[in-house]
């Protein structure tokens, strides 16, 4: 397994790098477009984790546990259920989700997370694999009341902060049957493994493709396990897959909507 990141140094630019152990190993650009090292060699304790992607779009995926399915009292639809993110909703390690309406009920979910590594369209289940870089941790975080009143997903999800993601993408690693966990202030919450997947990782490409044009860098969310449940502000959120390392993140209220309020 390799694993590979973006971080901020003194000068707080981003660049992308290798983890190899202790160390970070500088690359020329994005590692799912080729990145090479540069030679230069830092270490990982002198620097902040950043966004591990840079999509031009994110495509989550929905109902694809069958206990999710049973708690949220949806039925199986017979094909993926998919829509889109805005990239702009993305959070990296150890950031501050902000809850933009507080009093909604807005839920916490673990996915498995696809990075495109090669330009896919219409490909098929058995090419999938060819066009994914790499693995990485995501949270689906999501604003139930705007979800149930505007029957769409896109506004509900999209929130700035709502796609915590990371803290590595993983390569050469087999994500067939790993455990899936999210932990809200040290207690577990949910608890699954991909095998549990209705549609398998190369089924999600495939249909993702299925006319339309999956650009290297793009990120796939799986769908979450069952035991989806709110978030406040103060909490703290750890999703966990296999043995890789834990995306934690802090939750707070919009500073904005604090504003509104106070007027």
């Amino acid at each position: 397994m390799r694993t590979f990141g973006g971080f901020t140094s003194g000068d707080g630019a981003l660049f992308y790098g290798e983890v190899r152990g202790a160390e970070v190993h500088c690359l020329t650009s994005a590692p799912w477009l080729g990145g090479q090292s540069t030679g230069e060699v830092l270490q990982l304790r002198d620097l902040r984790i950043g966004l591990p992607v840079a999509p031009s779009k994110v495509i989550a995926v929905g109902l694809n546990y069958a206990e999710h399915i049973a708690e949220m009292k949806r039925t199986p639809l017979g094909t993926p259920l998919i829509w889109f993110k805005a990239p702009s909703s993305l959070l990296a390690h150890e950031g501050t989700i902000e809850i933009a309406f507080p009093e909604h009920q807005t839920h916490f979910e673990v996915e498995l997370g696809i990075v495109i590594g090669r330009r896919a369209k219409n490909v098929s289940t058995a090419d999938a694999f060819d066009h994914v870089f790499g693995f990485t941790i995501a949270e689906d975080i999501s604003d139930r009341d705007l979800q149930s009143a505007e029957k769409q997903f896109g506004r509900a999800k999209s929130f700035d902060t709502y796609t915590p993601v990371g803290p590595f993408v993983h390569t050469d690693v087999d994500v067939s049957d790993l455990s899936v966990t999210l932990r809200q202030n040290g207690e577990v919450k949910q608890s699954a493994r991909t095998s549990q997947m209705i549609y398998s990782v190369s089924e999600i490409v495939a249909f993702a493709s299925d006319g339309i044009t999956l650009l290297p860098g793009d990120l796939i969310l799986t769908g979450t396990p069952s035991g989806v449940g709110p978030i406040t502000r103060g909490d703290q959120l750890e999703a966990c897959i296999g043995e890789w390392p834990p995306l934690r993140n802090f939750v707070a209220e919009c500073p904005s909507r604090d504003r509104v309020a106070a007027n």
